[in-house]
C-alpha cells in the first residue's frame, strides 16, 4: 500500500500543478511564461510542482466585497463597517417600508 501511495501522491500533485498552470490567467503568473512553467512541471514532477505551488502564481485571499479596497494589501472589512453591505440593508429596509405592497405595512 505504502509503495502505491508513493507513485499516487507526486503524480496527483504533478497532474494538479499541469492543470492549475495552464488554466492560469497570464498576468497571474510570476517569475516565468507560463509554456516555461508547464514544462518544469511535465519534466520535473516533484520539483516542478512544488516550485509552481509556491513561487509562480500569484495568490489572492479569498473572499470578495468584504476585502477593502484600495491600493497595496487588502485588509478585512467588518460586515458594519462594510460601505457596500451597510448599503444593500438601507436599499433592502427602504423596500420594505414603501407602502402599498400588499404583504406589509398599511390597513390591513
Amino acid at each position: 500500500m505504502l509503495r502505491v501511495l508513493m507513485f499516487l501522491v507526486p503524480l496527483a500533485l504533478s497532474v494538479y500543478a499541469f492543470i492549475d498552470c495552464i488554466s492560469t490567467k497570464d498576468e497571474d503568473i510570476r517569475h516565468m511564461p507560463k509554456p516555461l512553467w508547464a514544462i518544469l512541471v511535465l519534466l520535473f514532477p516533484l520539483v516542478g510542482s512544488i516550485s509552481w505551488l509556491i513561487a509562480g502564481k500569484k495568490r489572492h485571499p479569498a473572499g470578495g466585497a468584504a476585502w477593502g479596497g484600495g491600493g497595496g494589501r487588502r485588509q478585512w472589512v467588518a460586515p458594519d463597517d462594510n460601505p457596500d453591505f451597510l448599503k444593500s440593508l438601507d436599499e433592502e429596509r427602504d423596500k420594505d417600508d414603501r407602502p402599498g405592497d400588499g404583504e406589509r405595512g398599511g390597513a390591513g
